[in-house]
């Protein structure tokens, strides 16, 4: 299931507040099926917007929740932005968990 053949196709997604509707949807199709397509063809988004959709279902539902997602289309850029948003909040996770036991 694709998550952005859901939204209104935009060229930038740059914005937290745009990001939450988005992962509104996205727990919402994480709920019903195994896997989640995030298709980024033809879109650019930042940081915080990238952080707001995924990093913060990191931290709610933990590192595993990432295997239930595919990133396709990304950019060379969307792809660091990934990387570094999942790597920093996997750690954020892990420090989290690792000091509650």
């Amino acid at each position: 299931m694709s998550l952005f053949e859901h939204a209104a196709r935009e060229r930038f997604l740059g914005t937290r507040f745009r990001a939450l509707s988005l992962r509104d949807e996205l727990e919402r199709l994480l709920a019903i099926h195994d896997e989640v397509v995030l298709d980024f063809k033809g879109v650019e988004t930042t940081q915080s917007f990238i952080d707001e959709l995924i990093g913060v279902l990191v931290l709610e539902r933990g590192p595993k929740i990432v295997e239930r997602l595919v990133f396709k289309s990304c950019s060379d850029s969307m792809q660091s932005i990934i990387n570094f948003v999942l790597g920093d909040r996997i750690e954020q996770y892990s420090s989290r968990h690792s000091a509650q036991h």
